[in-house]
């Protein structure tokens, strides 16, 4: 009866086993991040076949949306198979004004009204990277802007808090959100969206793996500073307007408790970077309000 009973155990473990599993979307989109099966119209066409089939993107967006991964992944912006994956599968002109939607996957800012943008897909991409977002990291972002890099964000983890300033552009994006849920974009429902100073951070939800800043300042905030959770990463722009450094900083702590923050130029001194400046609740910017 013991014997048999063994049979029986191994037979269904043995069942379990060699079930098919079901078949994840990073599964089904892998052959389009291999680049070296990527080089060519047929390989165009069965990326825009495929997503348009089994999500009703456009076909024209896709294209521009395939053309513009290669141009990234041959600039090195991508070098992971995780980011190229969000990559393809966020729809950029979702996010972008009527009247820029031709130029969604242009290598440019583009503009979102109330005096801000969107980063071109390239600095997105290396910013993305440059956090290597784990599935179990808590991300903030600081300037939610078109949500955009967001809904990148959401591609890599379900835990994406995003803080946006200007209250009409937070409601706007958060609409753009809501629509794209009822249109069957569920990965987008677990992102927190809020108005508020971003310089503050989020303190109800940290602290955070990873800390993204789309706005620039001259400064590191301390209070993102004291939100990154230990051997977390925050990448943010710093310098003078017009010519920031993007740094990765990482905040260590060793196991007597010490901190110790180290900084990275992202581009290793090969580019500065533009970004809008860290504007302040009551007007103005942060630049010159805090420790260098």
């Amino acid at each position: 009866m013991y014997k048999q009973n063994q049979y029986i155990a191994i037979a269904l473990l043995l069942l379990v086993l060699c079930r098919p599993m079901p078949v994840s979307f990073a599964e089904e989109i892998q052959d389009y991040v291999k680049t070296d099966a990527m080089q060519g119209r047929d390989a165009q066409t069965s990326f825009v076949n495929f997503m348009n089939d089994k999500y009703g993107h456009n076909r024209d967006m896709l294209k521009l949306r395939y053309q513009r991964f290669l141009a990234l992944v041959n600039n090195k912006d991508v070098t992971r198979d995780k980011e190229k994956i969000a990559f393809l599968r966020t729809e950029r002109e979702a996010f972008a004004l009527d009247r820029n939607q031709r130029r969604a996957y242009e290598h440019a800012f583009l503009d979102i009204g109330y005096g801000v943008t969107i980063s071109g897909p390239h600095l997105v991409m290396r910013m993305t990277s440059a956090l290597d977002v784990q599935p179990s990291d808590k991300v903030l972002e600081i300037g939610t802007g078109s949500g955009y890099q967001s809904a990148v964000l959401a591609h890599l983890t379900n835990q994406v808090h995003s803080v946006e300033i200007i209250e009409p552009l937070h409601k706007r994006t958060r609409d753009v959100f809501d629509n794209l849920v009822k249109n069957g974009r569920a990965e987008f429902e677990n992102i927190k969206l809020k108005s508020d100073d971003g310089y503050h951070g989020w303190s109800e939800f940290a602290p955070f793996n990873k800390i993204i800043v789309t706005c620039a300042v001259d400064h590191i905030p301390p209070p993102l500073l004291q939100q990154l959770a230990p051997n977390g990463i925050m990448v943010i722009p710093v310098g003078p307007p017009g010519k920031q450094t993007l740094l990765k900083v990482t905040k260590e702590v060793d196991e007597q408790g010490k901190t110790t923050i180290t900084r990275q130029d992202v581009y290793n001194g090969r580019l500065s970077v533009s970004f809008v400046p860290f504007t302040k609740a009551d007007g103005g910017t942060w630049n010159g309000k805090g420790p260098h």
